[in-house]
Parts: structure tokens; C-alpha cells; sequence
């Protein structure tokens, strides 16, 4: 039996998902942070679940030869890295072996050989092109640094050794213009006791820095919890007069109280709404809302071995699903004889069309909607694809999309992965679909962290049961226009279930206040709608006096008229 407090004397087997040191007890798995496989620790048991404890290292009794001193003088304390005490080479088996065990245990794929992990040649520090950064207050002094593993607490930190150089500049500047103009560090812990009546004027919650690689342009933007924000015309002169490239100077405006960093209002302050860069022979404008990979030299290895598996000859059509500002579409349509990319977010959609246009690209169109929509439209209306990208966020692809695909039946299919076990995931339903998993390839984007990318290359098992139809999407006679296709998408998929959760989430983004699924019973109710889908909590308030306010009434109505619910 574990206990807590008590110290071990234990032999690390093996390393966790985010390259913690695993030990066991009786088969009990024991995790500690910055620990290595072979050595042998004194910890002390501070947490003991069901199923696994956590440890803290107090001593490496024998120790790793794979172990190295990290550079960084927080790295024990600070969330920012994981990995700064194993060597690079050891890093990426480690990443590499991270991908077989969830292609393993998740996708109960065993036989696909998963290649070695690309890394970076040189020395894999100062690769990041972005960095944001919380901002906070202890003692009455402003913080700025990264969150401690597990926890909201503010690293401080004068300079970052993964981050571009300008960025630690960036902070030391805004930190002295926050003192000078009384502006306070936003706090999430007020935020969530006043809710809807915290007082979020002059209120910076966050720094987010950009660097063009190539370009070497600026973007600074600071996150603020309201509109309201003092001495501005002193930020941007201490901001030109002092950081060499700079382009551009944004407020972003998020009032919600939410982990999310970006709100989605941007305001120029200074200078230009984007920042330019290149990625092999392509520019692109990345705007502060705009996804763009943070390391540029491993973002021209994973998109070339993107392309790579494609295998574009010139006479194929291509979806690119979750496409950001069209940067793997460009690289795609250099061979492909047409590529369509999808993407959600509206102002990356706008970077891609430009991106297109600048490059000097005619045969990409850009549409905005979700790929899980857009996608089944598409193939409904007769447009197939020869090969599907995909590049999904943290949580992967829809099912609709897979769906999509597997009735589609594209060539091939390559998935552009940051997050092994979704990837797991999806790859499983991708082979139940007649796919079979050709080559399995992990990059390294993020030297010292646990975070791995991977480039999957699939194909088709069965014979093409489709025939492609002439239809294109576009300007012109006998071609659908691509500013209806996400609308076209909507009206063609099944309206969804409309949920609490959906509604909630609808009034808390708009009016900035929660309310209760009791008092959207009770709207429902007196506007008599049906109760069908009421969850089990909306029967009882804990004060079951209280009723909604009119102002909630009134939010609570405008969510059931935007959900057509009435």
C-alpha cells in the first residue's frame, strides 16, 4: 500500500506521456517529474489516487547518463519545458516511442513501423516564433512568466531560452509602461468570485509576442480584459523606440472569464493588422489570430514530408481540412491540380485568400466553415478529392469528416497530427474504413517538451467506388460559388440537438454571465417548448426561491431565437 508522505527508495522503469519518471510498487505506478529511465531515486509520495501516485524527487542516488544540466535557471519550477534534463537525442526516441505506445494502447495498432523522430540539426533552442505569456501580481509586483506544471501560479522569468530573444525584451517593456500608467494585472481568482462585476478596466491578462523568421517583423499584442487602457501613445513609442522590426501593435479584447488566451476583437493600435514571414518559398500573413506554426525549420521538414506522401503529379484534386491561413494548401499547389481548403476561423481564411494572391496561386480556393460540414456538402455535390490533408487541432477530426472521407474514398490520405493520442484514435477509424497505415513519421516541433507532431501517410485498400463528377467550386458559369458553401453545408447537414450547454455557452460568450439550467427550464417552460432534453440538474436550484432575473429572461430568450428555438 502507498502512502502518502512517506519517502522510497524506487528505480525509474520507464517515462510518462509528459516524460515524467514512472516507478512502481507492487505494480502501482509512481510518476516524478525529472526523473530518468534507469536511475535510481528517494521520492516522497504527495498525492495517491486510485490507480497511480505522484512523487517528488529528493534525491538521484544513481543517475542517468543520458541526464543533462538544464540551461534554463527555473526550469524546476516552471510549466514552459519538461524535458531541458534528457539529452536531444534521447528526447526523440522517447518521442517517437510516445507515438507507438498510443498507436498501441489507443488504436491497438501494432504493425506500422513508426520511423525515427526528425529533430532539429542544430542547437534546438531560441526556435520559437511566438510566445504569450499570463501576466499576474505578487506582492504588488508584476509577474510575467509561465504557469507552474499543474497550476495557474506565474513562473517569473527575465529571460526564456526557447523563445526569440526580442520576446524577453517585449516583457521587460511592457512591464515598466504597466507600472508607469497604474495599469494592473488582470486576476482570474476576482473574476471568478464578482463574475459579470469584476472591474476589468486597465486589466492586462496577457503578451503575446510574433516574429517572422525570415522577416524578422514584430507583432506585439497585448491582451486586455476590457477596451478600456491607459496610456497607449506611450506603449507604442516605447515599443518602436526600442524593439528593432517592429510592425505592429494590437490590443486584443477578451472580457470572458475563460483559459483561452485571445479574445476575438482586435484593435491596431500602431503599424500594420498582420506580420509577414516565409516558409520555403512562400510568404505568408499572420495576422494575431491566425494559427501559424511556432517553429519555423521543422515547419519546412513536416510540410515537405506532407507533401511528400501526397505524391501530386499535377492531375489531382485535394481537401485541405483545417487548412489556418493556407499554408499547407500553397505547398500542395505547387503539384495538385486544384486545392480546396477548409478552415473554421473567418480571419484566417481571409490570410489564406490574400496568401494565394500574393504567392501568385490560382488553383486554391479557401472556403470558412466546419470541415466536418463543408466537407460531406462537397462529396454530396459531386466533388471528390484524389488525396485528403488533414491538420485538426488537439482534439482531432470530427466523425462526420471521417465519415466524409471513408465514403469519398480518396488515394491517400495524410494526417498532420499534434497529439499522439487522437491521432490513435482517428487512425483506428480511418483502417475500419478501408485504410491501411503505410508509414508513421514524428517530428520534432517543440525540442524539450513532451509534445510531438506526426505525419501519417495512409492509403486505400479497395478499389474506387465513386465516380468523379465535373463540378467545381468557384466564380463562373456552371460553378457553385465558394461564398455559399458553408452556408450551403449548414442547410445541408442535420440541424444539431440543441443542448443547455450549447445555450449556456451562447449567453456567457454574449452578455458575459452564466445562468443556470434551472432557469432555462423555467424560459422554456413559460414559452411553452418542449422539455424533452432537460438534464436531470434543471429540476432543482439549491435555493429553489430563486427565479431568473429579467436581464437573464431576456439573454436566456435571445439564445433560444439564435438556436431557431423560437
Amino acid at each position: 500500500m502507498v502512502e502518502k508522505n512517506k519517502d522510497y527508495v524506487l528505480d525509474i522503469v520507464s517515462l510518462g506521456y509528459e516524460g515524467e519518471g514512472v516507478a512502481k510498487i507492487d505494480n502501482f505506478p509512481i510518476f516524478i517529474q525529472g526523473a530518468l529511465i534507469g536511475e535510481k531515486v528517494k521520492i516522497k509520495i504527495v498525492k495517491v489516487n486510485k490507480n497511480f501516485a505522484f512523487g517528488k524527487l529528493i534525491e538521484i542516488i544513481e543517475e542517468s547518463e543520458h541526464r543533462r544540466e538544464a540551461v534554463c535557471p527555473i526550469y524546476k519550477r516552471c510549466g514552459g519545458c519538461s524535458l531541458q534534463h534528457l539529452s536531444y537525442e534521447k528526447q526523440l526516441e522517447f518521442k517517437r516511442d510516445r507515438v507507438k505506445d498510443c498507436l498501441s494502447k489507443i488504436g491497438r495498432i501494432n504493425d506500422v513501423t513508426v520511423l525515427d523522430t526528425l529533430g532539429m540539426n542544430d542547437n534546438p533552442y531560441r526556435y520559437r516564433n511566438k510566445v504569450q505569456l499570463p501576466v499576474g501580481e505578487r506582492n504588488g509586483e508584476i509577474q510575467v512568466g509561465f504557469y507552474a506544471p499543474r497550476s495557474h501560479d506565474i513562473i517569473s522569468m527575465e529571460s526564456c531560452n526557447i523563445q526569440h530573444e526580442e520576446a524577453d525584451k517585449v516583457v521587460e517593456l511592457v512591464k515598466h509602461w504597466m507600472k508607469n500608467n497604474n495599469i494592473k494585472a488582470y486576476d482570474e481568482k476576482d473574476h471568478n468570485d464578482k463574475r459579470d462585476k469584476a472591474d476589468l478596466k486597465n486589466r492586462v491578462r496577457h503578451i503575446m509576442v510574433r516574429k517572422g523568421y525570415k522577416t524578422k517583423e514584430i507583432m506585439v499584442v497585448i491582451v486586455t480584459a476590457s477596451k478600456d487602457l491607459n496610456g497607449k501613445e506611450e506603449l507604442i513609442a516605447l515599443l518602436r523606440n526600442n524593439i528593432t522590426g517592429i510592425k505592429s501593435i494590437i490590443q486584443n479584447i477578451n472580457p470572458k472569464n475563460t483559459n483561452v488566451v485571445l479574445g476575438e476583437e482586435c484593435i491596431t493600435l500602431w503599424g500594420s493588422d498582420n506580420i509577414k514571414d516565409y516558409i520555403g518559398e512562400f510568404h505568408f500573413n499572420i495576422s494575431p489570430l491566425s494559427f501559424f506554426q511556432v517553429n519555423p525549420d521543422q515547419t519546412e521538414v513536416l510540410y515537405k514530408k506532407a507533401l511528400e506522401y501526397a505524391g501530386l503529379t499535377g492531375n489531382e484534386v485535394v481537401f485541405d481540412a483545417y487548412c489556418g491561413t493556407g499554408t499547407i494548401s500553397l505547398f500542395l499547389s505547387k503539384n495538385a491540380k486544384k486545392v480546396y481548403g477548409v478552415e473554421i476561423v473567418a480571419p484566417a481564411i481571409e490570410n489564406a485568400k490574400i496568401n494565394a494572391v500574393e504567392n501568385g496561386v490560382d488553383n486554391a480556393e479557401f472556403i470558412v466553415g466546419e470541415a466536418e460540414k463543408v466537407i460531406p456538402y462537397m462529396i454530396d455535390k459531386g466533388v471528390y478529392a484524389d488525396v485528403v490533408v488533414v491538420d485538426p487541432p488537439r482534439k482531432g477530426c470530427g466523425k462526420e469528416l471521417l465519415e466524409a472521407i471513408g465514403k469519398m474514398s480518396p488515394k491517400r490520405v495524410v494526417y498532420v497530427s499534434c497529439d499522439p493520442s487522437t491521432l490513435a484514435r482517428d487512425l483506428c477509424v480511418l483502417r475500419d474504413l478501408g485504410y491501411s497505415i503505410d508509414e508513421v513519421q514524428p517530428v520534432d516541433m517543440f525540442p524539450h517538451s513532451s509534445h510531438v507532431e506526426t505525419v501519417v501517410l495512409l492509403s486505400h485498400k479497395k478499389a474506387d467506388t465513386h465516380i468523379n463528377v465535373n463540378v467545381e467550386f468557384g466564380n463562373g458559369d456552371g460553378k457553385i460559388p465558394v461564398g455559399k458553401i458553408a452556408e450551403k453545408a449548414e442547410e445541408y447537414k442535420p440541424s444539431e440537438r440543441v443542448t443547455y450547454k450549447m445555450i449556456q455557452e451562447y449567453v456567457e460568450g454574449k452578455y458575459g454571465f452564466k445562468v443556470h439550467t434551472a432557469y432555462i427550464a423555467e424560459v422554456k417552460r413559460d414559452l411553452g417548448l418542449r422539455m424533452y432534453d432537460a438534464p436531470n440538474s434543471v429540476e432543482e436550484l439549491k435555493n429553489s426561491r430563486n427565479h431568473p432575473t429579467p436581464e437573464k429572461v431576456e439573454a436566456i430568450k435571445d439564445a433560444l431565437k439564435y438556436f431557431a428555438l423560437i
